[in-house]
């Protein structure tokens, strides 16, 4: 009977201690106890104003400037209610992000079809149970000086080119666990019609 109560008692104190490493992010060392969440990600339209896409101009008054959009994130811990609570530990800092973009059509090459992948480098702190909102570039100014952008502003394209911006944010906790999400933006690039434009805008993008 002694036998049988020690042994119950030795099952369950193994439980218990089971239990407490299972629910204790910072002894985790193969998978962060924390997640990215985005939130958002905002372009603007053709005439500035913040939108749910972007309206990417790639000739502006002769001159090519980088389109920017702004994340709002926010860290979260995987279990709605940790056992041993959220701390600083939770939270994450997001160091890097990468876009890649693509069509419905199925067009893909980059440098013919849609404009090359990019990878920009980021300090953003995201906190459990806050959101942090923060810019960055989505289409670089080198991409309209190549194609398929470039045939855009110098009329041997015509129309609008319409796609989707896949954004990947990289980072980790601050227990150096890695995390990643990953968002989307439409992205419709086109030679909008704007004030202060000449015809010596070919030129210029041609390198003559």
């Amino acid at each position: 009977m002694k036998t049988l109560k020690k042994s119950l008692i030795w099952t369950c104190l193994l439980t218990t201690v089971l239990l407490l490493n299972s629910c204790n992010p910072i002894e985790d060392d193969s998978n962060s106890s924390s997640l990215l969440i985005i939130e958002s990600i905002l372009g603007q339209n053709a005439e500035g104003e913040e939108a749910n896409f972007l309206q990417s101009d790639v000739l502006k008054a002769d001159s090519v400037f980088a389109d920017t959009a702004m994340a709002s994130v926010r860290a979260a811990t995987l279990d709605p209610v940790p056992r041993l609570g959220s701390s600083q530990y939770n939270d994450i800092m997001v160091t890097r992000y990468t876009v890649s973009y693509s069509r419905t059509d199925g067009k893909n090459t980059p440098g013919i079809d849609v404009p090359y992948p990019f990878e920009g480098s980021l300090s953003v702190l995201a906190k459990v149970g806050s959101s942090t909102s923060f810019n960055f570039i989505v289409v670089r100014e080198v991409a309209k000086l190549e194609p398929p952008l470039v045939h855009l502003a110098t009329g041997r394209a015509e129309g609008v080119l319409t796609c989707t911006a896949k954004i990947d944010f990289y980072g980790h906790d601050l227990t150096n666990k890695k995390v990643k999400a990953t968002g989307y933006l439409t992205i419709h690039f086109a030679n909008y019609v704007d004030e202060g434009s000449s015809s010596a805008a070919g030129e210029i993008l041609a390198g003559k």
